[in-house]
């Protein structure tokens, strides 16, 4: 169960790469198999240019609660953008890149979270 600081950052994230049309959305519970996280959120952008205007939006939502990632990786070249919240790490891909990379596959001992509505 999420304590509710968590599930307000997660709903924060999940609605804000909603809200600018984030790709084959996912997210996969990885806590019980490491602990380098306990949330992978996993989307496509279709262009370099989408990518950051999604990690952007992400960064601006969760600022506005006081909220900054511990890391920003891949930004410039914004192919794949990692954003890291501690216990939420947010990964926006290219969408050729997503399928090189394959963390689906990577972490599919983990539980993948059904998103059933946006808030």
């Amino acid at each position: 169960m999420l304590s509710v600081e968590l599930k307000e950052r997660y709903d924060c994230i999940i609605n804000a790469l909603h809200d600018k049309k984030a790709k084959d959305l996912r997210v996969i519970d990885i806590h019980q198999l490491t602990t380098i996280a306990d949330y992978f959120i996993i989307c496509s952008g279709t262009s370099t240019t989408h990518i950051k205007t999604l990690s952007d939006e992400v960064e601006q939502k969760l600022k506005e609660k006081n909220v900054n990632p511990l890391r920003r990786e891949g930004y410039n070249s914004a192919r794949w953008v990692l954003l890291d919240y501690g216990d939420i790490v947010v990964h926006i891909f290219h969408e050729e890149d997503r399928e090189y990379y394959n963390l689906e596959h990577l972490w599919q001992d983990g539980k993948t979270v059904v998103l059933d509505s946006i808030n």
